[in-house]
C-alpha cells in the first residue's frame, strides 16, 4: 500500500456479499430451485459438484458472521431464495420453516452491528415456475415474483432496509435462457425471447418497487434498487467509427437495456430501438414496447444504483455474427489487453480504470444516482491477490460520483455456478473435500480488515 492513503468519507459502507445456492447448501430443506435440477441432472458443472452442501452455510451462518466481525465489515449482502420462502409459488403458501431460517440469519447480523443488504432474486427461481409456467421469458411469471417480494417485505422489512430487486438479469437471462450455460439450461429462444425476457424483468423490478413505496415504505423506511452488471467497453481502434459504434452497443445491450427505463425515462435507450427496427423482419420490431402506463411505473424506480463490475474490454465489429439474434443484434467482438493480469476465471482480467470510467458513465448517462458497488473480486487461486489497485479507484469525489459503499465478492469460495469449485472468489477459502467445510483465511483477508479499519486504502 502506498504511504498517502486515499480516505472514504464518514458513513461509507464496507461489505461482503454471497448468494443463497452458492453458499446455503441444504437443498432438499425446503422447496426446488431451477438450479438444484440444472446440476442435478448431471453434465452442466466443469467439475461434476453441485450446491446441495456447498459452503453449508444453512447449518454454519454464525460461523460466517464471525468471519464478517474478522473482517470488520459493517454490512452484509446477501439474497434470499425463492423456493425456500415459497416453495410453491401456484399455491403462494409461504414456508414458515424457510422464514424462521432468515430469520435467525438477519437477527444475528444485527446482534453483532452488521446491516443486511438483502438480494430478493440472485438466480434460483422455483422450479415448478419453469416447468408450469415457462420462466422468465412469459410475463405470467411477474405476479408471482411480485407475491414473493410481498412476503418477504413483511417478514423482513422490520429489520432489513436495503433491498435489491434483481442481481445481474442480463446475465442470468443471457445464459439461462439465450446460451444455455446456466439453469435452466434452454438455447430456445435466441430470437425473441431475450427480449421478452429482459421486458418482463424490467416490469417485475417496478411492479415491486412501486409495491414497496406505496405498502411498506411509510412504516419500514427501507430502500430499493436493483443491481445491474457490465464490462466497461472501449473501441480497440478509437479512429474507426465501427468500433465506436460497437463499443456504444455492448453498453447500451448490456447495461442501458435495463438502466435507461429504470434511471431514464422508462423506455428502452434509442439506440436500441433503432438497432432492432432496422434489424427485425415484417415490420415489427422484435424489441417489445412499454405503455405509457408502464413507462410510468418503471420511470424512476429505484432508490440507488447497484453496480458488479469485474473486468473491461476492448470491443470491434470484426468477424460478428449477422444472424436475428441477440447477438447478432450486439454485432461486437471482445479483445483483451495482453498487459491485463488475467484472474483464475478464464474472462477475468484486472482492470481498475474501467470501474472509474464506468462510475463516470453512469453518473452522466443515468441521471447521477446514488451507487453502491454491489459487487467486486478477483478469482485467485493461491489466495494472496489484493485489490488495492482496484478499490482505489472507488472514492472518485473529483469525478463526482455518489458512491455510497462497497461489497467484496465474496466472503467465501463458493460454488462459482457452471464452474462448481474451479474459480475461488473468497476472502476465506473453504475446504469442500471437509465434511466440516473449514474455512480458512486468505492473505486478502488482513488487506481488506485494513480497509474497512481505517475507511481508507
Amino acid at each position: 500500500m502506498s504511504e498517502e492513503k486515499l480516505k472514504f468519507p464518514d458513513g461509507f459502507v464496507w461489505g461482503t456479499a454471497t448468494a443463497a445456492y452458492q453458499i446455503e447448501g441444504a437443498w432438499n430443506e425446503d422447496g426446488v430451485s431451477i438450479w438444484d435440477a440444472f446440476t442435478q441432472s448431471g453434465g452442466h458443472v466443469s467439475d461434476g459438484n453441485n450446491g446441495n452442501i456447498a459452503c453449508d452455510s444453512y447449518h454454519r451462518y454464525k460461523e460466517d458472521i464471525a468471519l464478517m466481525k474478522q473482517l470488520g465489515v459493517s454490512s452484509y449482502r446477501m439474497s434470499l431464495s425463492w423456493p425456500r420462502i415459497i416453495p410453491d409459488p401456484l399455491t403462494g403458501e409461504v414456508n414458515p420453516k424457510g422464514v424462521a431460517y432468515y430469520n435467525r440469519v438477519i437477527d444475528s447480523l444485527l446482534a453483532e452491528g452488521i446491516t443486511p443488504c438483502v438480494t430478493l432474486y440472485h438466480w434460483d427461481l422455483p422450479l415448478v415456475l419453469e416447468e408450469k409456467i415457462g420462466g422468465w421469458p412469459k410475463e405470467e411469471i411477474i405476479p408471482y415474483y411480485v407475491q414473493y417480494a410481498e412476503a418477504c417485505f413483511k417478514a423482513f422489512g422490520d429489520r432489513v432496509k436495503t433491498w435489491i430487486t434483481f442481481n445481474e438479469p442480463s446475465i442470468f437471462l443471457g445464459l439461462g435462457y439465450v446460451t444455455g450455460y446456466h439453469a435452466p439450461g434452454r438455447k430456445d429462444i435466441a430470437e425473441k425471447g431475450w427480449y421478452a425476457c429482459v421486458h418482463n424483468v424490467i416490469r417485475a423490478h417496478a411492479q415491486v418497487y412501486r409495491l414497496y413505496q406505496e405498502k411498506f415504505k411509510t412504516e419500514q423506511k427501507g430502500v430499493v434498487g436493483i443491481t445491474l452488471n457490465t464490462n466497461w467497453t472501449e473501441a480497440k481502434d478509437p479512429n474507426n467509427p465501427e468500433d465506436v459504434a460497437a463499443s456504444d452497443r455492448y453498453l447500451q445491450f448490456n447495461l442501458g437495456a435495463f438502466a435507461h427505463p429504470i434511471y431514464v425515462d422508462g423506455d428502452y435507450p434509442d439506440a436500441l430501438k433503432k438497432r432492432l427496427a432496422e434489424r427485425s423482419q415484417g415490420g415489427k420490431s422484435r424489441l417489445p414496447e412499454f405503455t405509457d402506463a408502464e413507462k410510468a411505473l418503471v420511470k424512476g424506480s429505484a432508490d440507488f444504483f447497484g453496480l458488479n463490475y469485474y473486468t473491461t474490454r476492448y470491443v470491434t465489429t470484426d468477424n460478428c455474427e449477422n444472424d436475428p439474434t441477440f447477438k447478432g443484434d450486439c454485432n461486437f467482438q471482445e479483445h483483451t489487453d495482453p498487459k491485463w493480469i488475467r484472474g483464475q476465471s478464464m474472462w477475468l482480467y484486472s482492470v481498475p480504470w474501467g470501474l472509474r470510467k464506468l462510475l463516470k458513465f453512469i453518473k452522466t448517462n443515468y441521471g447521477s444516482p446514488v451507487v453502491y458497488i454491489t459487487e467486486n473480486g478477483f478469482s485467485d487461486a493461491t489466495g494472496t491477490f489484493h485489490d488495492e489497485g482496484r478499490i482505489q479507484y472507488i472514492p472518485v469525489s473529483e469525478d463526482g460520483v455518489d458512491i455510497r459503499g462497497y461489497y467484496c465478492w465474496t466472503l467465501l469460495d463458493n460454488f462459482e455456478w457452471a464452474e462448481g469449485f474451479n474459480e475461488r472468489f473468497g476472502l476465506f477459502h473453504v475446504d469442500i473435500t471437509d465434511p466440516e467445510r473449514k474455512r480458512t483465511p486468505k492473505d486478502s483477508v488482513k488487506f481488506f480488515r485494513e480497509v474497512t479499519q481505517n475507511n481508507a486504502v
